[in-house]
């Protein structure tokens, strides 16, 4: 339990400050309430974990601010993985406005949901290539949210810009319940083959079949991932509370553990912590 640290992924939402209009389906009706700071401290806290990444939700800068607020409230919350609109012309000063308000020195990162675009190679576009230039530029991170057919995009983006760090969310959303692996496994390998991304063993459960998922299941994701990207460039995230239309907090941790118990305790002390700590630059 003591090595789990860090949770590399979460999310909060408050539906009485903001909607959340991807929740409306029925299928997301299970977590189609508010999640607030103190809810996610006390499950991660029982879990063994006593930092975290708030991940953005929205496409939206003022939900960006506010959770870049919670984090300066907060003793959990390390670091925030914001947004900005990197298409834009003034990334650089929309990131500055950012660092300049309150808990700004908590922005690590920057996400879009590039797997809502209909463009699988949105991120090859020279505007957006223009925007995770000054990313990194800023020494922040760029979180990848894509689905395995938009992996080739990422893969050209990350060799294009080494000078940034990536972080592949989920593994890329492999079709865990459909047990298949290819051509989803090459693709990641070839993204891994690049140094400058990690990636983070998260979103499994949900990619599963979330009623009646295994860790046997996972296992085949998982060992693809630690294979590709070793224990230095893969990180924990618990995708809490999406997590829980599939598991509890606690479960998809334990899981996490199962996945890695071939581990040497440095190398698990990579994947609960170390990882998202050097990736992030977090201040631990």
């Amino acid at each position: 339990m003591a090595l789990s640290r860090v949770d590399a992924h979460h999310h909060l939402w408050d539906l009485a400050r903001r909607e959340q209009p991807w929740l409306d389906g029925p299928e997301l009706a299970p977590i189609r309430r508010t999640f607030a700071p103190e809810e996610f401290a006390a499950v991660a806290a029982a879990a063994g974990i006593d930092r975290s990444i708030l991940v953005q939700v929205l496409d939206d800068a003022e939900e960006t601010r506010e959770f870049l607020a919670v984090a300066e409230g907060s003793d959990v919350v390390a670091g925030v993985v914001g947004w900005t609109d990197l298409t834009a012309p003034g990334v650089s000063a929309a990131l500055a406005a950012l660092r300049e308000g309150p808990g700004g020195d908590r922005l690590v990162g920057i996400r879009h949901l590039v797997q809502g675009e209909a463009d699988p190679r949105w991120l090859c576009r020279d505007d957006v290539r223009r925007g995770l230039t000054a990313v990194a530029e800023a020494g922040l991170c760029y979180d990848i949210l894509t689905f395995p057919h938009q992996l080739p995009a990422a893969i050209e983006t990350a060799r294009a810009l080494p000078q940034l760090t990536f972080v592949l969310d989920h593994l890329s959303k492999p079709p865990i319940a459909a047990g298949a692996l290819e051509p989803w496994a090459t693709a990641l390998r070839e993204l891994a083959a690049e140094p400058n991304v990690f990636c983070k063993l998260s979103g499994m459960v949900t990619e599963a079949n979330q009623g009646s998922w295994t860790v046997s299941d996972l296992r085949p994701y998982a060992q693809t991932a630690l294979d590709a990207f070793g224990p230095d460039r893969l990180m924990f995230g618990s995708d809490w509370p999406v997590c829980l239309l599939a598991a509890s907090y606690d479960r998809v941790a334990e899981a996490a553990r199962e996945l890695t118990d071939q581990l040497s305790a440095d190398e698990l002390a990579q994947v609960f912590g170390g990882a998202a700590a050097r990736a992030y630059r977090l201040k631990l």
